[in-house]
């Protein structure tokens, strides 16, 4: 296991930056954050690259350059309410609780969702609540949320997600199947404005089961 893994997670952040993050805060939580702890630990060596990686059940953890976008777009807005669909790994959670008061993350498969709980007790991170269930309905009880992030591709994007908004909410989501495009959706009372930001590769949002 990675015991002095700042130094790494420091260049990492400056290949953030190259790569155009310039939101000092969403860095700050990256070069902290250490991401070797949220991979198999076959897979540790490669935390600090700019890649996905592979966190079994046929899922992925996120480029960190691509967690950065979501993060700083997500941050462009007053956001202190914040629903995750897709907790996976729990690093994208990880980097959200370090910058929003209350998260909100659901997870279909309870495998990871358990792994990632542990994992933020450990890191001691106690504003996010988790559940076990399917990401196309979000968390109706909870809502409304300043701005939901999903961290999976959508064919569309989820109308019950839309209806979970605040009004001036904003919403970062990948849609697509072959050919997947990056998503921001704003709420303004019944009307919602949609701007495409360029292509992405996601695993899929999967409706209905859980596992």
């Amino acid at each position: 296991m990675i015991q002095n893994f700042q130094g790494m997670a420091r260049r990492l952040g400056q290949l953030l930056r190259k790569e155009g993050i310039t939101n000092e805060r969403v860095l700050a939580v990256i070069e902290s954050l250490p991401r070797h702890l949220f991979m198999p630990e076959s897979l540790a060596h490669k935390a600090y690259e700019n890649t996905a990686l592979p966190i079994g059940n046929g899922q992925t953890i996120s480029q960190p350059l691509m967690v950065a976008t979501m993060t700083q777009l997500l941050m462009q807005h007053d956001c202190s309410k914040v629903l995750e669909i897709g907790t996976g790994s729990g690093y994208q959670t990880a980097v959200l609780a370090r910058l929003i008061p209350e998260v909100y993350s659901v997870e279909r498969i309870a495998e990871l969702q358990y792994q990632a709980k542990r994992r933020l007790k450990q890191l001691d991170l106690h504003n996010v609540k988790m559940r076990h269930g399917d990401g196309w309905q979000g968390w109706a009880s909870r809502a409304p949320f300043d701005g939901i992030i999903v961290t999976a591709a959508a064919r569309e994007i989820p109308e019950q997600l839309l209806q979970q908004l605040s009004d001036g909410g904003v919403m970062i989501i990948p849609v697509g199947e072959q050919r997947q495009q990056l998503y921001v959706v704003r709420r303004f009372g019944d009307h919602f404005e949609q701007k495409q930001l360029g292509d992405v590769r996601f695993v899929p949002l999967v409706p209905g089961a859980l596992a």
